[in-house]
């Protein structure tokens, strides 16, 4: 049987990954307890099911599943520290903006906007108490000053790098702070305990909330956006931004080897290891991983009572219908398998697969949906009708499939499962959380965590 397959020593110890592709024949029993198992092993588990012109795949991922390279969009992991320079930085500036006026306009022109920034920052911070552009406000105002210090009787009629600097206020004056994805780490770290035999991962992320803690900040990425400047300033300005990112992550590492000393951790953490992680810091994601929805009756009334607030919206275009279609033609095929002796393919009793049986698991399914929302009650009948207008048409063609596949359904639902399966084990990326459903007719598709 399935349950002595997985019972057996080591018969799914060896992998890092599990695919469960539905079919007919199965029995939900199987399914949970091959959930069962992948959450005790920590193994991501993928259940695809694909059925006519519709299909669905759910992803459990561990408990806690932590993506360091998430490749985030270039432009928003710049960390200038324009409110919080370094001395090496500041001197730069003074260096280069000792006496802007009497620059000759190709000098001028060519000031890195960085520099230009930094410098009316300090003019700034004289006329208002030491204190940067705060509100919006006054950051348009700070914008003004920019703009008005620019040269409009050059060759070009203006000044690229000063219009750079102008265009970068908003974005690039704002005090530093815990993004959410980053924030969720550290609050995961105040309830867990990192022992020797931790992830790297967590080892990591305690010296990076070490290192907050000290400096008020996240280790600099070393990024530098392009600029207008010539090439020895830009050149110069990279390797100080570089430099304060090596004794950024120097400072990281010192306090992971001092862990790992307490800790007496036989493997040191590697050194690209704690490099990827200080670049990528601001951009590190948890995902919370939770067991496959396999029924709703056995399922916590606040995790499926999102689902009645998505149904409820007789606007929608929410492919929801499609997933509760699936779970129901799961039910029925289970109900139907379950009247099958050990020995004999034959049933004993029960009712043959059907659109109206099919229909009564799904009208079953919406009223324990709108009952988790509505503290135990069915809800309005009259939006159970409308709900189930919505489900039918998908109960139609999954009947009429009789459990069939098409070729370019399941070709394309497989191309989507192997790009999350090439996150997932890479930990590149942000894979779905947890359930996309595609429908075939409509040629749409749509994630929701459920």
């Amino acid at each position: 049987t399935f349950r002595k397959f997985l019972n057996e020593q080591g018969t799914l110890d060896q992998y890092s990954l599990i695919l469960f592709v539905a079919s007919s024949s199965q029995r939900l029993a199987d399914l949970r307890l091959v959930c069962q198992f992948a959450t005790e092993k920590s193994i991501p588990l993928f259940y695809i099911h694909s059925v006519g012109l519709y299909s669905h795949f759910s992803v459990q991922l561990p408990d806690a599943f932590p993506i360091v390279d998430t490749h985030p969009d270039p432009a928003s992991t710049q960390d200038l520290r324009l409110l919080e320079p370094w001395p090496e930085l500041t001197a730069f500036m003074e260096a280069k903006t000792v006496d802007l006026d009497a620059l000759s306009d190709h000098d001028h022109g060519h000031v890195p906007y960085l520099l230009l920034l930094l410098r009316f920052l300090e003019d700034w911070k004289k006329l208002h108490g030491g204190e940067p552009p705060k509100d919006y406000k006054e950051k348009k105002e700070f914008k003004s000053l920019i703009e008005s210090k620019a040269r409009t009787g050059n060759a070009e009629g203006g000044e690229e790098n000063f219009d750079e600097a102008a265009a970068s206020v908003l974005k690039s004056l704002n005090k530093p702070s815990i993004p959410s994805g980053l924030k969720a780490i550290f609050d995961e770290l105040e309830t867990r305990s990192v022992y020797p035999d931790a992830a790297n991962f967590w080892l990591i992320a305690l010296a990076i909330m070490m290192f907050h803690v000290s400096f008020k900040c996240l280790p600099l990425s070393g990024g530098l956006p392009d600029m207008k400047a010539q090439s020895h300033d830009y050149i110069q300005l990279q390797n100080l931004y570089k430099t304060k990112a090596r004794q950024d992550i120097d400072e990281v590492t010192k306090r992971i080897r001092a862990n790992e000393e307490i800790l007496k951790k036989p493997v040191p953490v590697a050194p690209q290891e704690i490099e990827a992680f200080c670049k990528g810091a601001a951009f590190v994601k948890l995902i919370k991983g939770q067991d496959l929805l396999v029924t709703v009756k056995t399922v916590d009334h606040n995790r499926i009572s999102p689902m009645a607030q998505m149904l409820q919206d007789a606007y929608s275009y929410s492919l929801l219908p499609v997933y509760i279609a699936f779970l129901a033609y799961d039910a029925m095929y289970e109900e139907y398998n379950s009247t099958f002796t050990t020995e004999s393919s034959t049933p004993l009793e029960g009712e043959e697969p059907s659109l109206e049986f099919l229909s009564s698991k799904a009208e079953a399914i919406i009223s324990d949906v709108l009952a988790a929302s509505s503290g135990g009650e069915a809800g309005d009948s009259d939006f159970r009708l409308e709900t189930m207008k919505r489900v039918e048409p998908v109960l139609q063609e999954l009947i009429r499939a009789d459990g069939a596949e098409l070729h370019n359904i399941s070709a394309l639902t497989g191309g989507m499962v192997a790009q999350e399966v090439i996150k997932v084990i890479t930990k590149q990326y942000i894979p779905i959380d947890n359930t996309c459903v595609f429908d075939g007719i409509a040629s749409k598709t749509e994630v929701f965590r459920i």
